[in-house]
């Protein structure tokens, strides 16, 4: 039987709902249901996708091209298209609440997630760093950002926090953690069967014999050579300027940066609209989008969805390998 895909519709101001609709007009080899809006599902399709069918469903079931099926969570006001409204903030979360149940049930087999607002949800008084924690918190598991396109995959060892706070979140023990975490889904979700991981440093040259930072020294050289001596094929710690160059990356699975914008930019910049965020250390198959909300493009119809088209065919992939 094909995999079912929960699809959470993010944002209902911003481009993730109509994205739904866009994919829907293709063949997808898997049961596809998008939770969020039925009403709004419905009337943004009335005036984009006319041809398109929207109808209501209880879960994931046979999947038509040009028919979208929704789990109905319904908004508390209606949206409309680049007008953030706070009221809508737990609608947003509830959505991909039920989502993640279903995947945790067994309904479904893989999340994709479509762009929420932080910024929002947190004025409405829900804290909220993004879907990476959220989702941790929601499934008991340790999160691991990832991003893959252009034949690149990089993992953060940290992700949503301000600059400053970074050195001090790379302590031995969360470094170690997000490594294992890293190989271990390389080889379970990804089939590769030894992985290759090149490891940047912290600090610009990787420190320079410490002269520019002494992290590499006291904690990323010692971790890395710990788990090298357990057979993990880790390169590093490498300088962050370098380490993307093609005769680096040669051979290489995964690149894992110190922090968000040590490693995405260069993979962003490669392959921005196809690429796709993983979260490896979930019990659920979790992917998404690379991209916001994108309000300016909110309702025109002209948002590329070859980002949530990459994820959806990365989350049957990984699906149909656990079920293999």
């Amino acid at each position: 039987m094909p995999p079912a895909i929960a699809l959470s519709a993010g944002e209902p101001a911003g481009v993730g709902p109509e994205l739904c609709l866009a994919v829907a007009a293709r063949d997808w080899p898997a049961r596809l249901a998008v939770y969020g809006s039925l009403d709004h599902l419905t009337k943004l399709a009335h005036r984009l996708y006319p041809a398109l069918r929207v109808r209501g469903v209880a879960g994931p079931g046979p999947y038509r091209a040009g028919e979208l099926q929704v789990v109905d969570v319904p908004l508390e006001v209606p949206a409309q298209p680049g007008r953030l409204e706070r009221r809508n903030a737990r609608a947003v979360l509830r959505a991909l609440d039920a989502a993640t149940h279903a995947c945790r049930s067994g309904e479904t087999s893989a999340l994709v997630t479509g762009p929420v607002h932080k910024a929002l949800i947190n004025d409405a008084g829900i804290p909220f760093t993004g879907h990476t924690e959220y989702l941790a918190a929601l499934t008991g598991g340790t999160p691991v950002m990832m991003l893959v396109a252009a034949g690149l995959r990089v993992a953060l060892a940290t992700t949503h926090l301000s600059l400053a706070a970074v050195p001090a979140a790379i302590t031995p023990q969360r470094l170690e953690t997000v490594i294992r975490i890293l190989y271990r889904d390389l080889v379970r979700r990804f089939g590769i069967d030894a992985p290759r991981v090149l490891v940047a440093g912290l600090n610009p040259h990787a420190g320079e014999g410490g002269h520019l930072g002494d992290e590499e020294i006291r904690i990323i050289a010692p971790v890395l050579e710990a788990l090298r001596a357990e057979g993990l094929d880790l390169q590093g710690p490498l300088p962050a300027d370098t380490l993307f160059t093609p005769a680096r990356l040669a051979g290489a699975d995964a690149v894992l940066a110190m922090y968000h914008d040590q490693g995405l930019p260069v993979l962003k910049y490669a392959g921005f609209g196809h690429a796709v965020n993983v979260t490896l250390g979930l019990p659920i198959i979790r992917t998404s989008v690379d991209h916001g909300t994108a309000l300016d493009l909110a309702g025109t119809g002209r948002a590329d969805a070859g980002s949530l088209e990459a994820a959806i065919e990365l989350a049957i992939a990984l699906a149909q390998r656990a079920a293999a």
